[in-house]
């Protein structure tokens, strides 16, 4: 066993679900990973939470990593204590709550506590590394490495720099993320929104265009996701597909070009999503899936990510 684990040590701050889910994967592969959270009990809870985790996904056949739930919960501690947890870590996976003050206060602190080699990556999905690395003395080695929700089930990771990030940083980041079983993309600069939220939003945007105008149900607009559009972006993405769908990219460009112009000149202004339109959208969907059962939906969700991460590697 001993031969599988690594001496390098990673620090995951923060220990809810995307947290622990990091901590799963980096052990996964034998690096010696602290969880830290601000409560000793808190700790403890996520621990117990993380080997049962474990022991479920080794037990369906989907565990990651090349040890055991053993051994990897055994690459595992916790800590209440951030000097604790980052002392000698090669790399800090921050997963606090989405507030800037929380994140420019606990930078700060991490500041005083890691040294020159020691890479913070922030799993945020709202905000620029700049925005809460500017003043720091170590600022060079921060990034944003923001996972997709369950990070243990889809792999994607954007590495986000900010101005002043070394480039070395990025790349070792992008590094650790392929070794970890990640698909890291690496943006050339930071942008608001990353790449996959700007995306994403502008899907939510025209479906929620579609819904205001009346055009579509909430349920037929995620058909039309879920039965066509999704299922070839599961394999493809927007510009493979394209090529696929004529004689190459530049014949597509040839054919469609003035169509889609056209078409997305008439989709109208960004709809701020408040609301008679929210309380629509929100009654429709509590139709298709209760409050009381988004746990269960979600169960079900990560289910079908691992059926279809399994599938992906056998094609």
């Amino acid at each position: 066993m001993a031969s599988k684990m690594k001496k390098e040590k990673v620090a995951i701050i923060g220990s809810g679900l995307i947290g622990r889910s990091w901590a799963m994967l980096f052990a996964g592969v034998g690096y010696q990973v602290t969880i830290y959270d601000i409560i000793p009990e808190i700790v403890e809870k996520a621990l117990k939470e993380t080997k049962l985790e474990l022991e479920s996904v080794e037990k369906q056949g989907t565990i990651r990593g090349t040890l055991s739930a053993a051994e990897q919960f055994a690459c595992i501690r916790g800590t209440d204590n951030l000097k604790d947890a980052v002392t000698d870590a090669i790399y800090v996976q921050e997963c606090v709550p989405e507030r800037l003050d929380i994140k420019k206060k606990l930078y700060g602190e991490l500041d005083g506590l890691v040294g020159p080699n020691t890479i913070l990556a922030s799993s945020t999905s709202t905000f620029m590394p700049s925005l809460f690395s500017e003043d720091m003395k170590h600022r060079a080695q921060v990034l944003v490495a923001h996972p997709v929700n369950p990070p243990y089930y889809v792999p994607l990771v954007e590495i986000v720099p900010a101005p002043w990030t070394k480039p070395e940083y990025t790349t070792k980041a992008r590094e650790l993320m392929t070794e970890i079983g990640q698909k890291p993309v690496t943006l050339s600069r930071q942008i608001e929104g990353f790449a996959l939220n700007r995306i994403q939003y502008a899907i939510l945007n025209e479906t929620w265009r579609l819904v205001a105008d009346g055009i579509l149900s909430v349920k037929d607009i995620d058909v039309v996701m879920s039965e066509g559009l999704g299922m070839r972006y599961a394999f493809l993405g927007p510009l493979e597909t394209a090529h696929l769908n004529a004689e190459g990219m530049l014949n597509y460009c040839d054919r469609y070009c003035n169509t889609i112009y056209a078409v997305s000149e008439t989709m109208g202004p960004t709809p701020r999503m408040e609301g008679k339109v929210a309380e629509q959208v929100a009654k429709e969907m509590e139709e298709m899936v209760p409050i009381d059962k988004l746990p269960e939906r979600r169960a079900w969700r990560d289910a079908c990510l691992t059926k279809l991460a399994q599938l992906k590697k056998t094609i």
